[in-house]
């Protein structure tokens, strides 16, 4: 038997044929329904990139214990669990984050692994000359001046790591497709941002783009007119077409080694991407909505032979873990949380009455296929605490100063009796801005409509609690969400009413260029130019005292006030009125 993951990044269910979508140019998404199983209600848990890809290795939640980072000691890794069984696991991926501080020990669990170099902000080609030195270890900086360099040697499609990581899928399945017993995981990060691809895929979706190709949007409410928003859109789209080109590839092989008898394929995602559905750009800064939560999922089981069929059942990225050691007759181990999808498979066998899902720090959410409950901390986003032995951000180690207060705590019920360091943590946006927030996917399913409901309320918060104790959550965090640790909840623990001006609040979308007078300066002039002058800083400094600094956040160079307070949420649409008013009146030039 043999096993095929082919994995996408930032895959937008709504945008596939399978799922609806009509516009999209991803004949081979389509045909790929036809040669599996379509799943309706598959759900990621841990996010973002990094904590899903330990829940592909895990079969476990991990976010509710720490942020993103490596696999732990006492983790199981499923590639690895193969290996140790006999099953040759090889990993083909061009995602950059696994050469990073935070994913450093996953491709060491495979039997072997293949890099492709360039995506993103990749640190790949070193051009000194036009650098800014004093941002070297920025790395929010270095992403955007060094994707720039990258792409010049990306100026064919032969170049792009995309490719090439395909390219190479297809030199092992044509390598070892006379023998047995493998798994291979051909992973790349597109269509994740930038969406950067190539005039064939371009003028598929053409536009009246000009120079502006805008096809990296920030991370947050779209500030933007609709026609960059849709020229955004298109990017994605063209990139997306790339990606069923390449998918396409796969399955053309499938078909001309005859590996459909014997071969599991499992099509997948980490998450969704936003695309100005309800203003929002991206993913992390904002709930985690339907776009990025709700994803696509495909699986082919040569055992069960079903194709062009569709199941309802409550999946998640959990259960991909377990349906491969299954599929190999291996064991789950006690910590697993995931179930093998074989009974869906065969008759659309109901696994979990509900799943949960989000971030470190974020909501903690719990769904049952059509009810979503996403719960904000009750009053503060504290206590925050991670609990790891790998101490690593995305990008660095741990400081010092988050180690000090460290202390060493446990075992925890899935740590194979090891104790665990416990430290403070921190996350850059909480939950608090939104309130707590309750849908109805089957009435509501674009959720544009929050609910007050009581009763429905206190139902998810059992099935929210069941997840938790479940998950061995930490006590820090049933305080932080005002939950009980033990017995059942009541109503005294109800969010949704209390927390109703946070929720009217946090659907509100932000200003755009088109609210402002053409060539408004909170609109077109960028802040580092604005705060040179010293009636205009005052004014800003006042509205936003972070712009105090010798030097802003690299997040924020060049940006104008508008596209800030797209970013950070503020300042509010009537203090970009006042500036505005007091900037075009000549009070500040």
């Amino acid at each position: 038997m043999r096993a095929i993951i082919v994995m996408f990044d930032s895959l937008n269910r709504r945008m596939l044929p399978p799922y609806g979508d009509t516009r999209s140019h991803a004949p081979n998404f389509a045909r790929l329904a036809e040669r599996s199983v379509t799943f309706d209600t598959c759900y990621a848990g841990s996010m973002p990139c990094m904590p899903a890809r330990r829940e592909l290795h895990t079969g476990r939640y991990n976010f509710l214990h720490r942020s993103w980072g490596p696999i732990e000691p006492f983790d199981d890794s499923m590639p690895e669990m193969l290996a140790k069984a006999g099953v040759y696991t090889h990993l083909i991926t061009d995602h950059q984050h696994y050469w990073e501080d935070g994913g450093a020990t996953y491709h060491t669990r495979y039997s072997s692994h293949e890099f492709f170099r360039g995506q993103e902000g990749d640190l790949w080609k070193g051009r000194v000359g036009g650098q800014d030195r004093s941002r070297l270890t920025d790395a929010l900086s270095r992403m955007h001046s060094q994707d720039r360099i990258n792409r010049d040697y990306l100026r064919d499609e032969a170049d792009h790591p995309q490719t090439l990581t395909f390219d190479a899928g297809l030199h092992f399945l044509q390598t070892n497709a006379d023998q047995q017993d493998w798994m291979v995981q051909i992973e790349t990060f597109d269509p994740h941002e930038p969406f950067f691809s190539y005039d064939g895929y371009h003028k598929l979706f053409p536009d009246d783009s000009g120079n502006d190709a805008f096809d990296w949007p920030p991370y947050g409410r779209v500030t933007e007119a609709p026609g960059r928003v849709a020229r955004a859109r298109n990017r994605y789209l063209a990139l997306l077409a790339m990606c069923d080109r390449n998918l396409g590839r796969v399955l053309d092989l499938m078909d001309a080694q005859q590996m459909w008898s014997d071969t599991m394929l499992i099509v997948c995602t980490d998450h969704g991407y936003m695309l100005g559905e309800r203003g929002w750009w991206a993913k992390s800064v904002m709930p985690w909505y339907d776009e990025t939560i709700h994803t696509p999922l495909f699986v082919w089981d040569p055992r069960a032979g079903f194709a062009g069929e569709r199941r309802r059942s409550l999946v998640q990225t959990i259960d991909i873990a377990p349906t491969l050691l299954e599929f190999f007759g291996l064991p789950l181990t006690p910590d697993m949380q995931g179930r093998p999808l074989a009974p869906v498979l065969a008759s659309d066998t109901p696994l979990r009455a509900a799943g949960l899902f989000g971030s470190f720090g974020g909501h903690v959410s719990v769904t049952d296929g059509r009810y979503v409950y996403m719960r904000a901390c009750a009053a503060g986003n504290a206590p925050l605490e991670e609990h790891t032995l790998m101490p690593t951000h995305m990008r660095s180690r741990f400081e010092p100063h988050e180690l000090a207060g460290a202390e060493l705590v446990g075992p925890l019920s899935f740590t194979k009796g090891a104790p665990v360091l416990r430290m403070p943590g921190w996350t850059l946006r909480g939950p608090e801005d939104y309130g707590t927030l309750l849908y109805d996917l089957g009435m509501d399913p674009a959720q544009e409509v929050p609910l007050d409901d009581p009763a429905l309320e206190l139902r998810m918060i059992g099935l929210l609690l069941d997840q938790l104790r479940a998950s061995d959550a930490p006590p820090g965090q049933y305080a932080r969400l005002g939950l009980p640790q033990t017995g059942p909840a009541g109503p005294e623990h109800l969010l949704v009413a209390r927390q109703w001006p946070q929720v009217l609040a946090g659907q509100r979308r932000a200003a755009t260029v088109e609210d402002f007078a053409p060539g408004a300066r909170i609109a077109s002039v960028p802040v580092d130019r604005l705060l040179a002058d010293p009636a205009a800083r005052t004014l800003l400094v006042a509205a936003l005292p972070m712009l105090a600094a010798p030097r802003l956040p690299s997040v924020l160079e060049g940006k104008t006030l508008l596209e800030i307070a797209g970013v950070l949420g503020r300042p509010d649409r009537p203090t970009l009125d006042k500036i505005e008013a007091a900037l075009s009146a000549g009070s500040a030039a």
